[in-house]
């Protein structure tokens, strides 16, 4: 009778979790949302093309959009928030800059600026105050850039990472790139997509059993367990959304670095992917929504409709999706 009841309680959690349905916030504005950040569970922004930022201090039920003046043509691909007064926003090119709030969006200060032709940023992460920037090779290295004063200022930071012909970083969720901290400082890991997809983490570099062989193809976005020992790493081809093989990728830090494929992918390409819980995963791309209870092993798909990032709220209770056309939308479990 125990046996029979635990499987009972197996499958109606199971049958609660893949029942979750997408709630659509906001739509129909020609902007696309590429960037997230929940500080709290009240307070969420998004930074978006257009020169756009938005914020909402109600847990994204509700959103104020802002246009930051003089950037009225940038691309804002990431945002780092700190709480409902203090953000931080990346404009990838041309030039490439890193605007900072602290009014709650009113007005911005320019911290960072890199006026050199090929300059790209793909993404940002922050840990407390430390903070670090990715962008695409620059003399055949990873550019990357650190701060130590939540955003305030920044410095280039050397890197021996010699980069391979068409490799090169995605700008499509602001989530390539996580730092870490360790018993020993601040640690990047960080993924690269292209004709080569690599994983770098402490001064090596792991070549990644993904889709290659094209600009559209490899590694986007990852994420890691709440005990940031394991991890899933998203990707695919862009160009082409629908195939799903070689698409995700699940790995371990400890004790040492390994790579696995799951039992059942997720439907296509995807951008982003957010653990829910240790076993609750959620990721998100042009091809749809997919949630896997087993730590991404075997994936569910739940929704066709497409975003680019997603984020999950402190306390547990929701995740918040955006994508093109001003969409944001909310999944409660």
């Amino acid at each position: 009778m125990k046996h029979v009841l635990i499987i009972c309680l197996f499958f109606f959690s199971l049958v609660s979790i893949y029942a979750q349905s997408v709630v659509m916030v906001e739509q129909g504005q020609k902007i696309s949302i590429r960037g997230l950040s929940m500080p709290s569970a009240s307070v969420v922004w998004a930074s978006c093309s257009n020169g756009m930022v938005a914020k909402s201090v109600d847990g994204g039920n509700t959103f104020r959009w802002r246009r930051v003046e003089g950037y009225s043509k940038r691309d804002f691909r990431d945002i780092e928030a700190f709480d409902s007064s203090t953000a931080i926003i990346m404009a990838v090119d041309t030039p490439a800059v890193v605007l900072k709030t602290t009014d709650g969006g009113l007005t911005w200060k320019k911290v960072f600026e890199d006026t050199r032709p090929g300059m790209f940023l793909d993404a940002m992460d922050f840990s407390g105050d430390n903070g670090v920037v990715i962008g695409d090779p620059m003399n055949g290295k990873t550019f990357m850039a650190v701060s130590n004063d939540k955003g305030d200022s920044w410095r280039p930071k050397e890197t021996k990472d010699i980069m391979m012909d068409g490799e090169a970083f995605f700008a499509s969720s602001g989530s390539n790139i996580k730092l870490l901290d360790t018993k020993h400082g601040f640690k990047s890991l960080f993924v690269s997509g292209g004709i080569q997809s690599r994983m770098f983490y402490k001064g090596q570099a792991f070549s990644l059993p993904m889709q290659s062989g094209r600009n559209s193809t490899g590694a986007n976005g990852l994420a890691l367990d709440p005990n940031q020992k394991k991890g899933i790493i998203i990707g695919g081809d862009f160009a082409n959304d629908k195939r799903s093989d070689s698409a995700i990728l699940l790995f371990s830090l400890s004790p040492k670095v390994t790579f696995s494929h799951p039992v059942k992918p997720p439907a296509g390409y995807k951008s982003a992917v957010v653990f829910l819980s240790e076993n609750t995963v959620l990721s998100c791309g042009t091809s749809g929504v997919d949630i896997s209870i087993d730590a991404g092993l075997n994936w569910k798909n739940i929704s066709n409709l497409g975003f680019h990032v997603v984020v999950r709220s402190p306390d547990g209770q929701n995740a918040i999706m955006a994508g093109s056309n001003g969409r944001i939308a909310k999944l409660f479990f």
